[in-house]
């Protein structure tokens, strides 16, 4: 399929692992050889693409509920006692959280974050303990811990993956000195475990790997040699990004460069996840598969939806160009400005209350290099029109061109970016 990635960690196979058949009269001798390593690789592939439809299985099952819920918070929000009544402990609930947070934050402008961790702490939390101690799987307990985890239309896992992913470039995270013993790294390191996302994936991997390599040709999660408009290839990349949730790829990529301290980290954040998600399926495989695995799975999906479109405008030209390649998006509803990527690669340690500031500062450099920014959209819809539906008739209307054009330039110029490109790792 002409498909170049960085995924030769984990053993790609091809047409020619599998069969290497010449033309001629020695083709039938040659068509009874299996090249050496050909096996170990369609068993690794089979396995990827296996977990690849177990991932959209998944997510399809957790989407299902989690679109319920919010057509039934709909309904119930046109009750107007029950509407009020919501807004008065929502309203309740945030001043508290707002003198909560002057106490144990370092930096109290990141409350949402702490919004995050104290709803969890308070529902998921408790949920799976219970759940625990009962033994036999409750189908209630399984549909409330799904709800406590996505919410909403899946806000919720867009919430967590936000306030992770910045925890992450915080050395000593959210927590001020007091409580940063007991709470550090709170978000990667303990409720990280009920997404399934592995310890070390944000910390090591996100800011040491992929802010070295910026979503270039040598990123381990690099788009470029794939078409990000066809929905086959996004499998194929789905596919293979479940040896990146399982810590294995990253690990490879640290081993492979001689970095000794990332590779250990990598691989004790991969050893405490194995031994949580072996422990759970050994006392109770029911509760190991709705609780532990169906997350993992899910994780597996969203980490490759972000990934698959938060670089997805690429320039063969240019592919180590992450001003080219990193996409903004600007939505009504922008959870701790996730949408301003480009700024966030550009100062991955400025606060992110000061990005859209910081986007008017590097509007220049911007487009000289041609980024790419739309408006009225958020990543999970980017991926639905670009991908999904490849409606790029709306991409086009949602882009904000830096010079005039009119709307079969933006088709051509999308089309240019999203096609396939082969490069050549360094």
């Amino acid at each position: 399929m002409g498909i170049t990635t960085n995924m030769q960690f984990a053993g790609k196979l091809s047409v020619a692992d599998l069969s290497d058949v010449p033309k001629g009269p020695r083709a039938e001798t040659h068509r009874r050889t299996i090249k050496p390593g050909a096996i170990p690789q369609f068993v690794i592939r089979s396995c990827a693409v296996l977990m690849g439809l177990a991932s959209v299985a998944a997510l399809s099952l957790v989407g299902v509920l989690s679109f319920g819920f919010y057509r039934a918070a709909m309904l119930l929000g046109r009750v107007r006692p029950l509407r009020e009544t919501y807004q008065f402990f929502s309203q309740a609930y945030d001043r508290f959280l707002a003198r909560l947070g002057k106490e144990v934050l370092r930096d109290s402008r990141d409350i949402p974050a702490l919004r995050v961790m104290v709803s969890l702490t308070l529902t998921a939390v408790p949920i799976f303990v219970i759940q625990l101690v009962l033994g036999k799987p409750r189908p209630l307990l399984v549909i409330l811990f799904y709800f406590s985890l996505y919410g909403p239309r899946c806000q919720g896992s867009a919430r967590m993956f936000s306030a992770k992913h910045l925890e992450a470039h915080r050395p000593q995270g959210y927590f001020s000195k007091r409580y940063e013993k007991i709470f550090g790294r709170y978000v990667e390191f303990f409720l990280g475990y009920l997404y399934g996302d592995l310890p070390e994936l944000g910390r090591t991997v996100h800011v040491r790997l992929h802010h070295k390599e910026n979503g270039g040709p040598d990123d381990t999660v690099a788009t470029i040699g794939y078409d990000r408009t066809s929905r086959l290839h996004f499998f194929w990349y789905l596919s293979d990004n479940i040896w990146t949730t399982l810590g294995l790829v990253p690990y490879a990529y640290f081993k492979a460069i001689g970095d000794v301290k990332n590779q250990r980290r990598m691989l004790w954040g991969m050893t405490r996840y194995f031994l949580y998600f072996g422990a759970v399926f050994v006392y109770d495989w029911r509760i190991g598969i709705f609780f532990v695995l169906v997350p993992l799975l899910c994780m597996n999906l969203i980490m490759a939806i972000t990934s698959w479109v938060q670089h997805a405008f690429c320039d063969s030209e240019h592919p180590e160009d992450y001003f080219v390649n990193t996409v903004t998006v600007v939505d009504e509803v922008n959870f701790m400005n996730e949408g301003y990527h480009l700024c966030h690669h550009h100062r991955s340690g400025l606060h992110w209350t000061e990005m859209p500031a910081h986007l008017e500062r590097i509007r220049d450099k911007m487009r000289q290099s041609g980024s790419l920014v739309f408006r009225d959209l958020d990543f999970m819809e980017l991926f639905i029109e670009l991908t999904l539906l490849r409606r790029m008739d709306v991409l086009a209307e949602k882009l904000v061109p830096w010079e005039s054009m009119n709307h079969e330039q933006r088709l051509a110029l999308l089309a240019n970016r999203t096609k396939p490109a082969r490069t050549v790792s360094a």
